[in-house]
């Protein structure tokens, strides 16, 4: 980091308007490594791809490994999540590291006035998601809950909304995952303790539900049940066990508004490997949604029909997808998030998920923990 250039930096902590037609967003990234990540690997790509968008400056995990950073990106590093926000040039900040530290570096970028994109999950829990909300009142703020961007999923709620399947019936959202039960790296073991908030039903449970939420809408209420069947799971590197206290089996059950029901099964570390499925059945037809893994960021296949016509493949339609050549690749979604983002900037009408969201989110998160603990139904 330039001598000086953190206090350079608090000097100009007054914020600015969003960057206007034609002017670049000047980004800050926090948790950009030169080791790589999700950071490097997934934002800066998915920002290059859109355009409009410059790296201006990153906050490493030390300050090492900002100096680090630094050179391979040739942007300034700075010491500190209000050092970055507080610099003129930054317009957007972009926390992109685990879940435990979103808390301590979003709200000094709040307080400068900046907006803020946040990775999902997006809190430990849902009170301290209410506490980042109300910091963002009055500030443009957007959520890594990528499949809300997915041009497939998008297409699939106006398929649902334009009658396809007729009136729901029934969803039904089934989902494996290796991450909680199978073998795990020892810089992830922090997603086996369910108080750090990137648990199975943090991440895995998180976004799929928010993609089904997108297609059928919000759950008005749940009935769950959560176990941990992986007490201990080994290490990938060594094989040695260690302890897992994140739910690895949730199933919730509910009903949406207009009554139908939607049923969900999570399951970690399966002998079948990761997979997605939904299905929602209607009057009038049926849809089948798959992916092999993680569908927010994965490849997605869609059969569907109506009467009694068996269930074929229905191809998206050009209009839904600005990106068409990263289609099933892991940005596609977020490339489509950074271009709402930027319509954002430009004066659009936001259509990216916002803090408000995570909290409507976690609310769900949090209903089926107390669902679970309590054997009750709770209401959203």
């Amino acid at each position: 980091m330039e001598p000086g250039r953190t206090e350079m930096a608090n000097k100009t902590r007054p914020a600015h308007p969003p960057a206007g037609l034609g002017r670049m967003v000047g980004v800050g990234v926090i948790g950009l490594s030169a080791g790589g990540g999700w950071g490097a690997g997934a934002h800066l790509p998915a920002m290059s791809a859109v355009g409009g968008f410059e790296v201006r400056g990153l906050v490493g995990s030390s300050s090492a490994s900002g100096r680090a950073a630094s050179e391979v990106f040739g942007v300034d590093a700075y010491d500190s999540a209000a050092a970055l926000a507080g610099a003129a040039d930054i317009d957007l900040v972009v926390v992109a590291v685990k879940t435990p530290r979103h808390r301590e570096l979003i709200l000094p970028v709040l307080a400068a006035g900046k907006p803020v994109l946040g990775e999902w999950p997006f809190a430990v829990n849902l009170p301290e998601a209410e506490e980042m909300a109300r910091a963002a009142q009055g500030i443009p703020t957007f959520v890594g809950l990528q499949g809300r961007s997915s041009p497939k999923f998008r297409w699939l709620a106006d398929l649902v909304a334009q009658g396809y399947v007729g009136q729901v019936l029934s969803a039904t959202v089934l989902a494996t995952f290796d991450e909680w039960g199978g073998p795990v790296h020892e810089q992830s073991l922090y997603m086996l303790d369910r108080d750090q908030g990137a648990t199975m039903l943090g991440i895995g449970f998180g976004h799929a539900m928010d993609t089904a939420a997108l297609v059928v809408g919000e759950l008005q209420d749940v009935m769950a049940a959560t176990a941990v069947r992986h007490p201990e799971v080994p290490l990938a590197q060594s094989g040695r066990m260690v302890a897992m206290t994140a739910e690895d089996q949730i199933a919730v059950v509910g009903t949406l508004a207009g009554g139908a029901v939607l049923s969900a099964h999570h399951r970690g570390g399966t002998a079948s490997g990761s997979g997605f499925l939904m299905v929602i059945d209607g009057t009038d037809g049926t849809l089948e949604i798959s992916a092999p893994h993680h569908a927010h960021i994965g490849p997605v296949k869609v059969r569907g029909g109506r009467g009694r016509d068996r269930l074929a493949p229905l191809m998206l339609p050009e209009s839904y997808d600005r990106y068409p050549h990263l289609a099933d690749t892991a940005i596609h979604s977020l490339t489509h998030a950074y271009s709402g983002i930027g319509d954002v900037f430009r004066g659009g009408t936001p259509a990216v998920p916002d803090f408000a969201h995570a909290v409507r989110r976690h609310r769900l998160l949090d209903a089926v923990l107390r669902s679970a603990a309590t054997g009750r139904r709770v209401q959203l």
